[in-house]
Order: structure tokens, then C-alpha cells, then sequence
């Protein structure tokens, strides 16, 4: 069933901070407010997996207790937001999804980012939802249960980083932490109807964060706004924001080839208004899109494969069986295969970058239409019905391959589900990629709805 929409736009994560370091709300009724919200309306999405009550209320009452000092606790002062269950939180154990690791000792540092944004004021109050050790695309998990869609509690949010996407879209929280190795942020991001966004490869610390395959593993934020997104990243990177182009300077290509087959029609007519306020009519081909995506699932399925190997030997049956069969199959892949898709990769890598040598952003979906139904979760793939937690990453994968940066833009849709578009950059240039995404959403082509009240 649809849920109904509250037309207000919920207070964003800078609002909230300039509301508390002002004096005009205290962190701990931002706080206590949000969990209270989580413990009310999350039965019906299952975004949430812990909440981290009394660490989030005592650090709400540390960052009040400085502004009455008159100290400034930071850009993201009182700031809620939750974390992808596979981020550490110091004092808790970090299961990334799974009962595999509940007897693991609790985390005695935050990772990385979450120290960041947590030196800069914002508060971790949940860990959220995700596929079995980030190994899917729709958050369907045997051990915590399904995500669902705040749009539509019928359908999936995506995955693997569906509890983020959801707490967002259901305007539980204003940003979330998610990761992304072949679209995990993208994807949801898209389905769920919020900004998301997959750094470049490398610029934001992975510490603290459990790994799926090294060699392609982002972390990132999603938000209810262009300007929030554009904030916590800043955060995360450790340095102030860049400088943003002009739109009107930036040379904008479309994907078309693999881009452009398999999607529903009421998204190709929504990418043609894009471009067309873009004042871009230009088509390219990313070349071997279908070998890129298969290059970036062979080297997924060895790395996490490998990294799963002993402990798949000893405790196998504790993996949700959707993911111990993928990870088994990945352990034993030929060693020639994985060579001959690494040496693929290089050349692929050289031919995208060769791409931005004339262009500035590249415009693609991010998935072939709105989210799939939980009861029926398949996508129409070249005619014929296929498994959506394996095939939804169709259009994120062959750029996860590259390592580029990529924005997920939301887009509305015919049936009022939402859509997502990417927004593909060269390898350091998110400013380009925020740059577009702000110009889009203020024309109102891309924006993100969040619930507020009955969902």
C-alpha cells in the first residue's frame, strides 16, 4: 500500500544544527525526539537494527552543556544520524549484518567517519538494515528481517544499504552512513527516493568499516538534501567544501548503448527533461559496459569469497543462505578468471577517464525503473524476468569498476515510486557532480520527499 506523503519538508541536518547551536532547540530534545520517532514508526520500514539510546542521549547532553559554555561543538552540532550495521561504534559489536559476528567483541573505537562527523557535532542514535555482509542489492536479510520501501512498504528499498536509504526516505533521521561496492549506496539511494553519494575511490577513510571487496569498497552519505549531502561529505573528506563550477561551464553527457536499454519509459521521458535543462544533447557510449559489469561481479564474488573462506569452513550454516551460497562460489573461482578480469578492469579504467577527458559529468539511471515488489522481487531484464538482488546493480556496477565518483540524484516517477539518476564524475571532481545535483534540485527536477507523519 502507498503511503501518504506530509507536504512539509523536514527540518535538514544543517537546520537542525544552526537550530541548536542558536539555542533555539536543545540536542537532547533532537535526540530523545528522534528516538522516540524510530521506536514509533520504524515497525513498518525495519530500517533501524539498534538504537543507541543512552550513548546518544549522554553526548546530546555534553554538546548543550558546551553551547551554555559558550563553546561551538561543530558545523553538525545535535545533528541525529545512523550508521549501515557495518560501521564501528565504539562500545557495540559490529555484526555487518549478520549473527556470524554478534560474539565478536564490541568496537573500542568509532570508525573513522563516524569520529569525524561525531568531533563535528552529529550524534549516531542507530545502526541500520542491510544485506548479509553488504552481499545484495535489496536488503532482504535472514537474520534482521526485510526493509521496506517508506513509499510503498510493498516493495524493496534496495540494498545493500536499504536501512540507510529507508531511515532517510522516511525522515527518521536527515543523513545516514552507507558503503558501496557495486551500487549499495546508488541503489537504494534511487529506489528509496534520497541523494546519495559514492566518493571516489580511496578519498574517504574505510577504517573502522567491515569489508566486502577491498579493492572497490566506498563509504558515503545519503541525505534528504543536495546541501546536507554536500556538508556531511565534507565532514567525512576532513576538509572544508570545494568551490562548486558553474553548471552552465561544465561539458554534460548522456550514457546511451547499455544505458539505455531495459528502462522503463517514464524514466527515459524523466532523464530527457534532465538533459534537456541541462541544455545537453549529446549522446556517448561508454565502451564494454556488459564486460565491466561482469568484471566488477567476478571481482567482487573472489575478494569476498576469500575473505569469508576459513570462516565459511568452520561455521557455514550460520551465513543467510542467499549469501553463503554466493560467497562459496566466489572462493572457488579460478585464479585465471579473477587475472583476466583485473586486466580488463585497467583498460576499462583508462577508457572512462579517457571519456572525461571531454566531458565533466556523465549522465546514467541507476536502475531500469522504481523498486520491485517484496512478494514478486524480479526485475524485466532483455525481455525476461530475473532475480532483483542480483541484477539491480545493472547500471552501477560497470562504473564501481572505474572508481569514479558518483552522485545518486532522485527523480520522480508516473506511479509515484522514485527513481534515481547518476550523476558520474572524474575521479576527485564531486564538486562538478554537487554542482549539477543543486541546479537540478532547484529547478525541481530531482528532490527528495521524506515522510514525516503516517508512514
Amino acid at each position: 500500500m502507498t503511503q501518504a506523503h506530509d507536504t512539509r519538508h523536514p527540518t535538514g541536518a544543517l537546520q537542525i544544527a544552526s537550530d541548536v547551536r542558536a539555542g533555539r532547540r536543545s540536542a537532547v530534545s533532537v535526540i530523545t525526539g528522534v528516538i522516540a520517532d524510530i521506536e514509533a514508526r520504524d515497525t513498518r520500514f525495519n530500517s533501524v537494527t539498534r538504537i543507541f539510546g543512552p550513548a546518544a542521549v549522554a553526548r546530546a547532553e555534553q554538546i548543550d552543556q558546551r553551547i551554555a559554555r559558550g563553546e561551538d561543538p561543530g558545523v553538525l552540532a545535535g545533528v541525529p544520524f545512523g550508521v549501515k550495521d557495518l560501521f564501528d561504534i565504539a562500545g557495540e559489536v559490529t555484526t555487518a549484518g549478520s549473527i556470524v559476528l554478534r560474539g565478536n567483541p564490541p568496537a573500542t573505537h568509532d570508525a573513522t567517519v563516524v569520529a569525524r562527523l561525531q568531533a563535528q557535532g552529529a550524534i549516531a542514535v542507530a545502526s541500520l538494515n542491510m544485506d548479509e555482509f553488504a552481499y545484495g542489492f535489496s536488503t532482504e536479510n535472514a537474520h534482521t528481517g526485510t526493509t521496506r520501501n517508506p513509499h510503498d512498504t510493498a516493495c524493496l528499498a534496495g540494498g545493500s544499504s536499504g536501512g540507510s536509504a529507508a531511515a532517510v526516505a522516511a525522515g527518521l533521521m536527515p543523513f545516514t552512513l552507507g558503503s558501496d561496492t557495486n551500487g549499495s549506496i546508488r541503489l537504494p539511494a534511487a529506489l528509496c527516493g534520497v541523494w546519495g553519494l559514492k566518493p571516489t575511490f580511496g578519498r574517504i577513510p574505510r577504517e573502522g568499516a567491515y569489508p566486502f571487496a577491498a579493492s572497490l569498497d566506498v563509504v558515503g552519505p545519503m541525505a534528504d538534501t543536495v546541501e546536507d549531502l554536500r556538508a556531511v561529505f565534507a565532514v567525512m573528506d576532513g576538509r572544508a567544501p570545494e568551490a562548486l563550477p558553474d553548471v552552465a561551464s561544465l561539458r554534460i553527457a548522456r550514457l546511451g548503448g547499455w544505458f539505455a536499454r531495459n528502462i522503463d519509459a517514464g524514466f527515459v521521458a524523466a532523464i530527457d527533461e534532465v538533459m534537456r535543462h541541462l541544455g545537453s544533447t549529446t549522446v556517448i557510449e561508454l565502451p564494454e559496459a556488459a564486460r565491466a559489469r561482469a568484471a566488477s561481479f567476478l571481482i567482487t564474488a573472489a575478494e569476498g569469497g576469500s575473505l569469508h573462506l576459513a570462516r565459511l569452513r568452520q561455521r557455514a550454516m550460520q551465513y543467510d543462505p542467499a549469501t553463503r551460497s554466493r560467497l562459496m562460489a566466489g572462493a572457488m573461482l579460478p585464479s585465471a578468471t579473477l587475472v583476466q578480469a583485473q586486466r580488463f578492469r585497467r583498460w576499462f579504467r583508462a577508457r572512462i577517464h579517457e571519456l572525461f577527458s571531454q566531458h565533466d559529468v556523465l549522465v546514467a539511471p541507476a536502475t531500469v525503473g522504481p523498486a520491485p515488489r517484496i512478494d514478486q522481487p524480479t526485475i524485466m531484464v532483455e525481455g525476461r524476468e530475473v532475480p532483483a538482488r542480483a541484477n539491480l546493480g545493472l547500471f552501477t556496477q560497470p562504473i564501481s569498476l572505474a572508481g569514479v565518483p558518483v552522485l545518486s540524484a532522485p527523480l520522480a516517477h508516473p506511479s509515484g515510486l522514485p527513481l534515481g539518476l547518476q550523476l558520474i564524475g572524474a575521479p576527485g571532481a564531486e564538486a562538478a557532480l554537487f554542482a549539477v545535483a543543486g541546479e537540478l534540485q532547484r529547478a525541481g527536477l530531482a528532490r527528495c520527499t521524506p515522510l514525516t507523519t503516517g508512514g
